[in-house]
């Protein structure tokens, strides 16, 4: 990537940052950088281009922090606390990062199942490692990796929301219902 499409994505991140994927416009993109809304399109064909290349950056980002996390030990309900805790922490620490990569419609997203069952989803790869090592360890009944994946991504998914709608209590009560919740499901799940 040269240093000029570089810039370009930098600056469009912290714009998305900042004020939401609204903001990532090649026009406000070009005046920041102080540079002709044309010169983008040398780099990138289109908005939605450059919007691609910020979410594959940000999602291998996510999985680098979510893989670098301690999960405590303790085996899968451990490991999948510790996946939620990294996800909800995005959530609250950047939520317009949040929203962009995991509930805005987007034309180049991953689509389940064969946009995430080839392995194309950091963030669902790191979730079906878990179920398959609960699996392997004879902690987890045998069934579709992926499928248990996606419900536990969903559920995760659906907790998120309902935390950024204020339909939950704030802060640390809400992790520790939303832990037990997973809990619940976790339980339909083992062995």
């Amino acid at each position: 990537m040269s240093h000029t499409a570089e810039r370009i994505a930098v600056t469009a991140r912290a714009l998305l940052d900042a004020e939401g994927s609204a903001a990532v416009s090649m026009r406000r993109v070009a005046a920041t950088i102080g540079v002709t809304p044309m010169a983008l399109y040398r780099h990138y064909p289109n908005r939605d281009a450059l919007l691609a290349v910020l979410a594959e950056r940000a999602f291998g980002d996510l999985e680098k922090e979510w893989r670098a996390r301690p999960s405590g030990g303790g085996g899968p309900e451990a490991e999948l606390f510790a996946a939620f805790d990294a996800l909800f922490d995005v959530a609250v620490s950047r939520p317009h990062l949040y929203r962009f990569l995991f509930t805005e419609v987007r034309d180049q997203a991953r689509v389940y199942p064969d946009g995430f069952r080839d392995g194309g989803s950091p963030t669902l790869n790191v979730l079906t490692g878990i179920v398959r090592a609960g699996v392997d360890a004879g902690v987890l009944r045998a069934a579709d990796e992926w499928e248990v994946a996606f419900t536990l991504a969903a559920h995760m998914q659906g907790l998120i929301l309902l935390y950024q709608g204020g339909r939950t209590e704030p802060g640390e009560a809400f992790r520790a219902r939303a832990h037990a919740s997973l809990k619940r499901v976790l339980d339909g799940l083992r062995a």
